[in-house]
């Protein structure tokens, strides 16, 4: 699995980086899946105390957009320029991701670059002249080959993602040298298994190179859409093989050096499946043709479905992120979609599901034990956390679960195992819930002997500083709920910043100090009515 885990003593930066989205129509909830997967990874790497740079955008040229822009009745930069204003920036703001940067294609710092790219290949003998006919499926922006497709009605060949009719090309294009690759790939696969995760998708890419590679055609003559070929302005550079330059022009590439030795190469290039062939296979080939350091990981994601089927706003399923967080909140949208799916896997969305998880889960399990906690030290300590006595076999277990649950925590985070992680974290907090209730602090405080009010205050100790550590775990995934769970804990009036606390040493026990003031605020998670499916 990934490693990412290990220090920077070089100031090398982690650098993490989702796929640059299509601007033919607004972000769903699969769009915002990957990004908040990257986000979570950019924020976890950081509570660690590491350098992240954390990059998104979006991809604005191809066929795909152009016929957008033109069912819209605008030019295709017109189109990409109101896409990119009114919904794809707002939706980081939305699902609260952290990037670093925003690239957009059409940006001069990303063509400029992409045309001196492909000019030193040509140059270099890497690219030449030839005719291209076969099947295209514009929605993937992707040549085919013909044993991929599905049969379909009147002899139509289809597209085995979209289920859409192909079409058939034939273009006198210019096709780089990718066939020439093949055995560098393949021992690429071999020496750092670690190149494509998870194994499910290292196999597929490893059977697909074994078959040998075709010259991959890198420009198109039948439209103008694109970033013109330099050395013939009757061509524009195939879309693909402009996106993926994103990730080194936007890390400074041929501008920056010092931020290009800072940034590159990436540590994990997130993708969903239907994308892994371009970034495991034609991308390691066009950076070891310019001679360009590999990225560390190309992690490839499963699909969200939704009744069955891959999300999509062609077929009308695609679910805005807003249809869910404006009911359940940011942080239950993030936290759900990470605990619920194992990431690699695809995964089934549904109203009924998320809901079910959220009320367990977040609403009867984090929400009621900080409520219960604040409430408690209030009642009975007027706010102010008291001093522990000497802990008992009850509280050592909890201590040791803790550091328990840190160490597994964090090494499931690091390795993209997202369900993991929370999963621990989940069962450290139902495993204090449980501890309040066993040792039943409300009973206790009826009792006003010394011995009495010094197992209170150990009790109540012992969840508060749990709850210390809970929020430095689960900030890099529900940031707003754990700045609310260590306001009202007092945190950081304490101990400092939660963006300081150091993850991996969360599990050190006995940092919330005595005399923290605890408050009790408005529920992290307000019980909700189910709502009705849209």
């Amino acid at each position: 699995m990934v490693d990412a885990s290990a220090s920077r003593q070089d100031g090398k930066a982690f650098y993490v980086t989702t796929p640059i989205y299509y601007v033919n129509d607004k972000p769903h909830i699969g769009h915002a899946y990957t990004t908040v997967a990257a986000d979570v990874l950019a924020r976890w790497h950081r509570q660690r105390g590491e350098k992240v740079w954390f990059l998104t955008g979006t991809d604005e040229h191809g066929q795909k957009v152009m016929r957008s822009a033109e069912v819209n009745g605008v030019t295709p930069r017109e189109w990409a320029d109101q896409l990119v204003e009114t919904a794809w920036k707002p939706v980081l703001e939305t699902i609260d991701a952290s990037n670093d940067d925003f690239i957009r294609t059409t940006e001069s710092r990303h063509t400029e670059r992409v045309r001196e790219f492909w000019q030193h290949l040509y140059d270099a003998g890497q690219v030449f002249p030839g005719t291209y006919e076969g099947p295209y499926c514009v929605s993937c922006e992707e040549f085919k080959l013909p044993a991929e497709l599905l049969d379909g009605e009147n002899g139509q060949k289809l597209c085995p993602v979209h289920g859409r009719p192909v079409e058939m090309l034939s273009e006198t294009n210019y096709f780089f040298k990718l066939s020439a690759y093949t055995d560098k790939l393949l021992e690429l696969y071999e020496e750092h298994p670690e190149f494509v995760q998870p194994e499910s998708a290292r196999n597929e890419v490893v059977a697909f190179v074994k078959q040998g590679l075709q010259d991959l055609s890198i420009t198109r003559s039948t439209f103008d859409w694109g970033i013109p070929v330099p050395w013939d302005d009757e061509h524009v550079l195939y879309v693909w093989i402009d996106a993926l330059l994103n990730y080194v022009t936007a890390a400074g590439y041929r501008t920056d050096p010092l931020l290009f030795k800072q940034v590159w190469p990436a540590d994990v290039h997130l993708v969903g499946k239907d994308i892994l062939r371009f970034h495991a296979v034609i991308w390691p080939a066009m950076l070891m043709a310019a001679g360009l350091p590999l990225p560390t990981t190309v992690f490839a994601h499963g699909w969200l479905l939704v009744g069955g089927e891959k999300m999509s706003k062609t077929k009308l399923t695609g679910i805005a992120p807003s249809q869910i967080i404006d009911t359940f909140g940011s942080d239950a949208f993030r936290y759900y979609f990470l605990r619920a799916i194992q990431f690699g896997s695809d995964g089934s969305f549904s109203w009924e599901h998320l809901t079910a998880v959220y009320t367990s889960e977040l609403a009867n399990g984090l929400g009621n034990l900080a409520s219960r906690v604040a409430a408690m030290v209030g009642r009975y300590f007027d706010g102010s956390l008291p001093a522990p006595a000497d802990a008992g076999p009850a509280e050592q277990a909890i201590a040791e679960r803790l550091t328990r649950t840190v160490r597994v925590a964090d090494e499931a985070a690091v390795s993209l195992r997202f369900h993991e992680a929370l999963a621990a974290v989940e069962g450290f907090v139902g495993a204090v819930n449980g501890y309040l209730t066993e040792q039943a602090p409300w009973k206790v405080a009826k009792d006003d002997s010394p011995q009495a009010r010094a197992r209170l205050a150990t009790i109540l100790y012992t969840a508060a500083e749990a709850l210390r550590a809970v929020a430095v775990l689960y900030n890099p995934v529900m940031p707003r709920s754990a700045a609310a769970l260590w306001d009202m804990l007092g945190a950081g009036q304490s101990i400092g910043a939660l963006a300081d606390q150091p993850l991996t040493e969360a599990g050190n026990w006995g940092r919330l100090p005595e005399g923290s003031v605890l408050t009790k605020g408005a529920p992290l998670f307000p019980r909700i009515e189910e709502p009705e499916a849209s």
